[in-house]
């Protein structure tokens, strides 16, 4: 099966790259370009370059490039056909397949029901929910016991399921088998439904509350379906993406109205897991936006996290990991109803994860006596122990030994007779800049000529000749680029190192004078070609390049002896080579 060329090239263009990496990790712009933290490797120092113009990044640190379908292929998983497809229903392009597989035609004509039956389910419940008669108690129960007005139901697009199992098949004409594939089956039945949905703000899913003293189990979810996977997904990402990435942390709650709490009272980059624990690869997605996770559990879950789990999350993805410390028995919708303003403290003081579950086992010590000190020391050494940097355990072990009087000699002698693994480190430093690769560059006035010719082809369409290029890297992406009528074509043809270069340049914008980087070409083809001739002795020709060359010098002659110097290369024997 392949996409025919032509509507490849369409969706491309329609593309914005800028917009859509945007959604998975924050860009600032930086003079024509954004910048942000890579999406493929952990890093502190920004080193993700996007050319918005042409549509193409490229990672300085780990090397990663390619233009807007590749980006999402890479980030969500994809074929390539699969991330066209995804980029064309986003734009509104029909794309027409040469030699299709009937199987993958199917599947795809399937998941775009799927898409479309969850569309209208969304807009259906609410509806209900906010004129259907038999939802008069769901809303009672969302004014009185939620605090929710009418704005609230409607920005979160809350709805309501009657009891009827097959009322939704009924009213929207849905199969039963769209019905199961969609996860909309009779589960849902007299409950007050949350949409959930992925980070672009398509709907893939519902969770669903029964009302106090309703039958079966408080919540129930959406089963896992083609189109939703949740450990890859997490409510209120699509909302708070923009705050996250304000605040430069995002607040982890465990359910649908701690987030809406948390949004009402004014904490913005509040997400939830979707009824499971958080996981590896909603950490990953989320460390795109900001390093810093707040979870806002109640203080016993949150002390039960996984510390473990937790260390290897800040070391593999470079994240700090705090604890809001909510008062005991209180969640974060209850917290944001009763007083806002305490919630809002709780995760402005939110404390790193270490320091918060020792706080809890020193506070819960009786240090009044010698066997108590002992006893607290113990415990809190089990949790210090936990940590993979030696010099964090170290710091807190004088917490220990400020706490319970003990001498911080022998809480670390007793630390180290607990045992440990290997200390871990964390990734440090991000990769040299751009100037600095380019400052390294043997042949750096060839790279200047390639970044005008990409940035600025026009003044440099008529000037610039092969023959100026050394045989290389440097000539054979100028070939495949004066060859070629775009820079995606260009990239395309050029061979693997050629197409990494100009890949690279184009998300520089630093562009030098175009006059100044001829003239520094021009003066190295001709001084490696003036050796040539001094060495065959070639009195008449150095009689006129040698005049020629110091003209280079003088910015009044420069751009005239540049050009002449050109065509005088490209005309020599090998000057087509």
């Amino acid at each position: 099966m392949g996409i025919m060329q032509e509507d490849v090239a369409r969706v491309r263009a329609a593309s914005d790259l800028a917009g859509i990496a945007g959604e998975h990790i924050a860009l600032k712009r930086v003079g024509r370009r954004y910048q942000g933290l890579c999406p493929f490797h952990a890093e502190k120092s920004p080193s993700f370059s996007v050319n918005a113009a042409e549509g193409l990044y490229y990672c300085f640190g780990c090397g990663a490039k390619g233009d807007v379908i590749t980006f999402v292929r890479e980030v969500e998983h994809l074929d390539f056909a699969e991330a066209v497809e995804r980029l064309a229903a986003r734009a509104g392009i029909s794309i027409r397949y040469d030699d299709a597989s009937p199987a993958a035609a199917a599947e795809r004509k399937r998941l775009g029901v799927l898409r479309d039956a969850l569309a209208r389910a969304v807009e259906w419940y609410h509806e209900r929910l906010l004129s259907a008669p038999d939802a008069v108690p769901a809303r009672h129960y969302l004014r009185a016991e939620r605090g929710y007005g009418s704005e609230v139901v409607r920005a979160y697009k809350l709805g309501w399921a009657p009891q009827s199992g097959d009322a939704l098949g009924r009213a929207l004409r849905l199969p039963d088998d769209v019905l199961r594939d969609a996860g909309l089956g009779a589960a849902f039945r007299g409950r007050l439904l949350f949409p959930i949905f992925d980070s672009k703000g398509d709907p893939v899913g519902f969770g669903g509350r029964a009302l106090p003293g309703g039958p079966g189990p408080k919540y129930r979810n959406s089963p896992e379906t083609a189109l939703y996977k949740k450990s890859r997904v997490l409510y209120g990402l699509n909302w708070a993406k923009g705050a996250i990435v304000a605040a430069g942390e995002v607040v982890i709650c465990e359910g649908y109205t701690d987030v809406i709490g948390l949004h009402q009272a004014g904490v913005g980059q509040a997400v939830a897991t979707c009824g499971t624990a958080l996981g590896e690869e909603q950490v990953q997605m989320l460390k795109n936006f900001a390093r810093r996770l707040v979870l806002a559990y109640d203080a016993d879950a949150a002390g039960q996290a996984a510390a473990e789990r937790v260390y290897e999350w800040e070391r593999k993805f470079d994240i700090d990991v705090a604890v809001a410390a909510l008062p005991a028995g209180q969640d974060p919708a209850d917290l944001a109803r009763r007083d806002p303003e305490a919630l809002k403290g709780a995760v402005a003081e939110a404390r790193p994860f270490l320091e918060f579950r020792l706080g809890r086992v020193l506070a819960a010590a009786d240090v009044r006596s010698v066997e108590g000190r002992a006893r607290a020391a113990e415990a809190a050494l089990a949790v210090v122990g936990e940590h993979p940097s030696e010099l964090v355990r170290d710091q807190y072990v004088m917490v220990v030994a400020d706490r319970t009087g003990i001498d911080p000699d022998r809480l670390r002698d007793r630390l180290g007779r607990r045992g440990r693994g290997a200390p871990g480190t964390r990734p440090g430093g991000g990769p040299p800049p751009a100037s600095f690769l380019r400052a390294r560059d043997p042949h750096r006035a060839e790279v200047e000529a390639l970044r005008v010719a990409v940035h600025r082809p026009e003044e440099v369409a008529d000037r610039l000749h092969e023959a100026l290029f050394e045989p290389g890297v440097g000539r054979r992406a100028y070939v495949a680029l004066a060859s070629s009528e775009t820079l995606h074509d260009a990239i395309e043809a050029a061979e693997p190192g050629a197409a990494a270069l100009l890949q690279r340049l184009a998300v520089e914008d630093d562009d030098p004078d175009p006059d100044g980087v001829l003239a520094a070409l021009a003066d190295k083809a001709a001084r490696a070609a003036l050796a040539d001739l001094e060495a065959r002795g070639a009195t008449t020709e150095i009689a006129w390049l040698k005049p020629t060359i110091e003209e280079l010098g003088e910015s009044a002659t420069r751009p005239a002896a540049t050009d002449r110097l050109v065509r005088w290369l490209a005309e020599r024997p090998g000057g087509e080579a």
